[in-house]
């Protein structure tokens, strides 16, 4: 937390609010703002990283600095011919396990955290095609296609350029989703930067993943693994609503997308891809 809250700090005159942080900007060098728990500790941890990346780099350039000032011809006519020296052998090899322990125990942490699904509140089904995404309600005994918009409908819209999708996936606000994957042809990912969320969506295998999106708004994301000539043009939306909203969304979806409904109400069917 104490990483994250510093990020937040010094980037906070330069961040936007509503849908406009869950997308690309340009000239953009960090993460996009973390909406959920999980990418919360992504954020802390990516900050770990970078603080003793930083370190470690200013501490090897003093070291160069150090060695050309001190150990050239001129200041050390006589070099020394020293072989071993058993104290910074121990040092220079017990230093760097240290960092990596400092690294593994807060990534590990954060894989458990990760892979371990809370009771979910609501499950959908994202199943990749080339090159678009079905999403399922499984509970609500629905389906749609979610393509990405044309550039003209994407202005209408809105929507940025290649992100913005004619059915986004909808879900309520401080709600537990989890999301079942899988591919129906080739190998896709479903992955959404802002949630901390990257899940490769593969033919015959069905991988979960799971997100609590906390604020309210529009969230891009990309399918993440290459998948043939339009890998570029699918695009993910995610729109994360009241539960108001999401209740009447729900009702009109219903009756927009009842024809599509599955056959039974078994989520493997759908998650197979048919």
């Amino acid at each position: 937390m104490i990483f994250r809250k510093a990020a937040c700090a010094l980037t906070g005159l330069l961040a936007w609010t509503g849908t406009a942080m869950a997308a690309p900007r340009e000239w953009e060098t960090g993460l996009q703002p973390a909406v959920t728990p999980v990418m919360e500790r992504v954020e802390d941890f990516n900050q770990l990283l970078t603080y003793l990346s930083v370190a470690i780099s200013l501490f090897v350039l003093a070291l160069i600095v150090w060695v050309l000032i001190r150990y050239n011809r001129r200041a050390n006519p006589v070099p020394s011919k020293t072989a071993h020296h058993t104290l910074l052998e121990v040092v220079w090899t017990i230093v760097p396990v240290i960092i990596l322990v400092i690294i593994a125990v807060p990534s590990f942490k954060l894989l458990y955290y990760q892979g371990t699904i809370p009771k979910p509140d609501l499950t959908i089904e994202a199943i990749g095609k080339q090159w678009f995404w079905t999403y399922a309600y499984p509970k609500e005994k629905f389906q749609f296609d979610s393509l990405m918009l044309s550039d003209e409908d994407a202005a209408k819209a809105g929507d940025p350029r290649l992100l913005g999708a004619d059915n986004p996936l909808v879900v309520p606000v401080n709600a537990v989703v989890e999301v079942e994957t899988t591919g129906a042809d080739v190998i896709h990912s479903w992955a959404v930067p802002a949630f901390g969320v990257k899940m490769d969506a593969v033919p015959g295998r069905i991988n979960k993943t799971w997100f609590k999106a906390t604020k309210t708004g529009t969230y891009y994301g990309q399918c993440s693994e290459l998948c043939g000539a339009r890998h570029a043009f699918m695009p993910i939306e995610v729109r994360v609503v009241s539960q108001a909203d999401y209740e009447a969304w729900l009702t009109k979806a219903k009756q927009e997308f009842a024809a599509n409904a599955p056959e039974n109400d078994g989520t493997r069917v759908a998650a197979l891809g048919r």
